[in-house]
């Protein structure tokens, strides 16, 4: 059983989706541009935001990095708690395909944060039938700005 669930009925929970806000990518843009204190935090690696693109003005903060993939929630938090000035303000997350955010978000939500926002199928989105990205859904495909060293 979990804690976190409001129904508390599984241990691979809803709490993620009961809590966190998800977003498509036009959505979130639209949000962030009509917020001003909105802040978007690109968790992919270092690497793949440099090399495969990002949205202008995202801050990196990894929520994994080579060569370990492991993820550190505690330093995850602390970082995003130093880019914010108070937990209620907007936290837009974005990966790859949406799937690492919603793990970041969970323990931004555990640590207090209240405006939790999941990019939905991330910057590149899912894999085409040829496994290719940014083809099918996801920021990228929907032609919203992006910039790459």
């Amino acid at each position: 059983m979990c804690i976190f669930c409001v129904r508390g009925e599984s241990s691979w929970c809803d709490f993620r989706i009961e809590v966190m806000k998800h977003l498509s990518p036009r959505q979130s843009w639209d949000l962030l541009q009509a917020t001003s204190d909105a802040i978007l935090i690109d968790i992919r690696m270092e690497v793949e935001s440099l090399y495969v693109g990002r949205p202008p003005r995202a801050i990196n903060i990894p929520w994994y990095e080579f060569p370990d993939f492991e993820a550190d929630g505690a330093a995850f938090v602390l970082a995003v708690s130093r880019e914010v000035t108070r937990k209620e303000q907007i936290v837009v997350l974005i990966c790859r395909s949406g799937s690492r955010t919603l793990d970041a978000g969970e323990a931004l939500v555990r640590a207090g944060f209240t405006n939790v926002v999941n990019v939905v199928n991330g910057f590149e989105g899912d894999l085409d039938a040829d496994d290719h990205r940014s083809t099918v859904n996801g920021w990228r495909f929907e032609g919203l700005p992006w910039e790459q060293m």
